[in-house]
């Protein structure tokens, strides 16, 4: 089976921290996209079974009620597994009953909600209004509706920020319950409004006092920390995501998303004019065995529970001590060798990239 990952680039307005291929909601540019993007879908799907939709952007939530059920209908075409996980992003303040309505019918089970903070200073340096009592409400909505499966996406590492506001972010978070939270240190990428404004960092030390603070906070509450970023209740791993740290493949489809099928990464262009008319020129590369292998340790390893020794040797043909230096990771514990597995220190998730720049 394979997972689909669909890109609506739209949004009502533009977030200052966000590094996505996204631009401002425009009808007329919407209603042609989506024509486009279901003539992707009908030429490139092959047929098989699909295990899991991702529906991100941008901000499919922005799109018209009319817009919506276009796309959902659209992806009709897939052959889904009858446990088929089918994701939808979402912003707070696009969620109507009306809308929930439509997502119900067209068996969207997962909600990914970008709450990113409840802070007021912070809301405005990102360029969001939202409130917690709001969010209770669309929760509480959410809930009625139906929806049993829900992520709420939480950023922390501003420069203004101490470990008072992230503890009243993460407490508010878990009142409202949700399977799945995500937790995301800001990085300040060229080309956003706050790497534009020169908005400082915040130091190392101070990053990582937040990171294992919001992992002890989680834990206690039972929520299982399976990746770097993400922790969820038991059988509320994100199906989609666990496809990409798998290093299985999935088909991408939209203006710049990306997608690996038959060995092959692709990611389409990010040119919305060459987009609309189907000159998707964009990038296209044949893996090696070793582009392969490597891709299994970056993404494998992200997973606190790590690469499994015997499925890597079945799937290339050689042990992973052969092909990487494990061993003398393990004896520094940088790596812990246990039940068939090879993963991370737990004690050193935090300097996970280190490890990885030893190990490639």
């Amino acid at each position: 089976m394979r997972a689909v990952y669909i890109h609506i680039p739209f949004c009502k307005s533009i977030c200052s921290y966000c590094d996505f291929c996204k631009m401002f909601y425009h009808t007329g540019w919407v209603n042609k996209y989506l024509k486009v993007l279901r003539n992707e879908m009908k030429d490139q799907y092959l047929g098989e079974k699909i295990s899991s939709i991702y529906i991100g952007g941008g901000t499919p939530s922005c799109l018209s009620e009319e817009e919506m059920i276009y796309l959902l209908e659209s992806i009709s075409i897939f052959q889904k597994a009858k446990d088929c996980e089918i994701t939808i992003e979402c912003n707070i303040n696009d969620i109507t009953k009306e809308k929930l309505a439509i997502l119900k019918t067209y068996r969207v089970n997962r909600l990914s909600i970008g709450i990113q903070s409840f802070q007021e200073k912070k809301l405005i340096l990102m360029g969001r209004n939202h409130t917690y009592e709001n969010v209770q409400e669309k929760i509480k909505m959410i809930r009625k509706m139906g929806f049993k499966n829900i992520n709420i996406d939480l950023i922390y590492g501003f420069y203004n920020e101490n470990k008072k506001d992230i503890k009243n972010d993460i407490k508010k978070v878990l009142k409202l319950k949700p399977e799945h939270i995500s937790t995301y240190s800001l990085i300040l990428s060229a080309h956003t409004l706050l790497h534009i404004n020169k908005i400082p960092s915040i130091s190392d030390d101070l990053d990582a006092e937040f990171y294992w603070y919001l992992c002890g906070k989680l834990k206690h509450h039972n929520y299982q920390h399976y990746e770097v970023s993400n922790f969820a209740k038991k059988g509320y791993e994100s199906k989609h995501n666990l496809s990409y740290w798998n290093n299985e493949e999935y088909y991408g489809f939209g203006l710049s998303a990306s997608g690996y099928l038959e060995g092959v990464r692709y990611m389409n262009t990010f040119n919305l004019t060459k987009y609309l008319n189907q000159q998707n020129d964009g990038k296209k590369e044949l893996l090696t065995q070793k582009d392969m292998m490597d891709n299994e340790i970056m993404l494998g390893l992200r997973k606190r529970k790590g690469i499994h020794i015997t499925d890597f040797e079945k799937k290339f043909e050689i042990k992973i001590e052969d092909a990487y230096p494990i061993t003398p990771l393990i004896k520094t514990k940088d790596l812990i060798k246990k039940d068939g597995y090879i993963f991370i220190n737990p004690d050193k998730i935090y300097v996970m990239n280190e490890i990885l720049m030893k190990l490639l």
